[in-house]
């Protein structure tokens, strides 16, 4: 069938469109984008009005818990990638931290097989860095490589033997996959729940202080300078990490970089004491952190924008700050909250939006996707700006609903999304 999509800003990276275009799709390709297409010239079977409302590359979300194998009492693929579709999300990257392990090429397939059959959208399976994540052994990251995983992880810890991850490093840039770094030096966070500050420390809180993360930032960077691997920085929460990121760049190296949008919205003062909604690692920091990398995305300096979704049953989350697992669901209030939170403050342009949650992603795994010139794949989303809404976890499709953002009132409603042409989530037919 061919889907028109009449009156939308177009905001499509790739070719630089940012204005007023119709997209004419035909099965799963992108045929035609110009000023006016004919509805009936141009035999549409459905027509879609995206009058006032932007139009992009479909998202990818390159940090995603899916929890499947293992733990699909949080999640599961089919849930996961649901939720990813009501976001806006037509492929999602899955972090390997499952049960067992996502550490061979079998696992990779399981998931990618999985998803193939029930998943609305493109689901890929980064693999881990060492077997069952335990670092004393690597995975078999070749294996995985020619299985499909985009990249490798050690994603909820670090390698912390650094010989053996640069072992990693050199066999990723051999098989031209990144290496996604969560950065947490574990012999400094001794039992730390939220960042180590006065104001969390009033409430009696144990603290995880920014050189966990900065000092393992900056080994990865010199390991990054010595493998030529492409090191993919995760959830960047400190002021540091911008600074080291944008140094690295000058010095020509391969390291991108990613923001998640509770770290570029929440400081550590807005922390609601008992409520482990407010419980994520890396934690949420100051305000000059914050202000860093607002900044560090308004400059171009961090390339990506992605929601570390990781959810959890809620009687998980009941068990007190201390007990209770770190993490919070993302992929169906990202968009709403870099709207919200950047594009609607002048922090980033709508194109710049467009590039970081969707374009730079791409290129960082190396998929031939967030584009919207013909010949491409057909996977787009339609986002309402302007549209006001009260973020409500009852209603996500997620099994999550483990979220600080409840009950907020945000701007930035995804209307539609289609994957491989095919329309996966309509807001009209909630």
């Amino acid at each position: 069938m061919r889907i028109l999509i009449q009156n939308g800003r177009v905001l499509d990276p790739a070719s630089g469109r940012n204005g007023s275009f119709d997209i004419l799709t035909e099965d799963d390709k992108i045929i035609k984008v110009e000023e006016k297409i004919d509805a009936e010239k141009a035999g549409a079977g459905k027509v879609i009005d995206a009058g006032g409302c932007f139009v992009m590359p479909g998202l990818i979300d390159l940090h995603v818990h899916l929890r499947d194998p293992g733990l699909t009492h949080k999640e599961t693929v089919e849930t996961g990638a649901m939720a990813a579709a009501r976001g806006g999300f037509t492929t999602i990257v899955a972090m390997p931290n499952t049960k067992p392990v996502t550490d061979d090429k079998q696992k990779v397939s399981y998931v990618h097989n999985k998803a193939k059959m029930n998943a609305p959208i493109h689901v890929l399976q980064a693999g881990a860095v060492t077997k069952g994540q335990e670092g004393k052994e690597l995975a078999d990251i070749e294996g995985m490589a020619e299985a499909g995983a985009p990249a490798i992880s050690e994603d909820g810890k670090s390698v912390m033997d650094s010989g053996l991850y640069r072992e990693a490093m050199k066999i990723a840039a051999r098989a031209g996959i990144p290496v996604l770094a969560h950065c947490e030096d574990i012999n400094l966070v001794k039992g730390g729940v939220v960042n180590a500050d006065e104001h969390t420390e009033a409430m009696g809180y144990r603290g995880i202080s920014n050189a966990v993360e900065d000092i393992i930032a900056a080994r990865d960077i010199m390991l990054a300078r010595e493998t030529g691997v492409h090191l993919h920085l995760c959830h960047c929460s400190t002021k540091d990490s911008v600074r080291m990121v944008k140094e690295a760049k000058e010095e020509g190296l391969f390291v991108t970089a990613e923001v998640c949008p509770h770290h570029f919205t929440l400081t550590s003062e807005d922390i609601v004491e008992g409520d482990t909604n407010f419980k994520m690692n890396p934690p949420l920091r100051t305000k000059e952190d914050v202000e860093a990398l607002r900044q560090g995305l308004k400059d171009d300096i961090m390339d990506v924008i992605s929601t570390d979704h990781a959810p959890h049953a809620a009687s998980e989350k009941l068990k007190g700050m201390d007990a209770a697992p770190f993490g919070i669901v993302g992929l169906e209030t990202a968009v709403p909250l870099t709207v919200t939170e950047l594009v609607e403050k002048g922090i980033l342009t709508p194109m710049q939006m467009a590039e970081k949650m969707s374009y730079n992603p791409a290129k960082v795994i190396g998929v031939d996707r967030g584009s919207l010139e013909a010949g491409k794949e057909a996977d787009i989303v339609i986002i309402n700006p302007k549209e006001e809404y009260i973020i409500d976890a009852s209603c996500f499709a997620s099994k999550g609903r483990n979220t600080p953002f409840n009950g907020w009132k945000v701007r930035g409603k995804v209307k539609m999304t289609i994957c491989g042409g095919r329309i996966v989530y309509d807001d009209s037919k909630k």
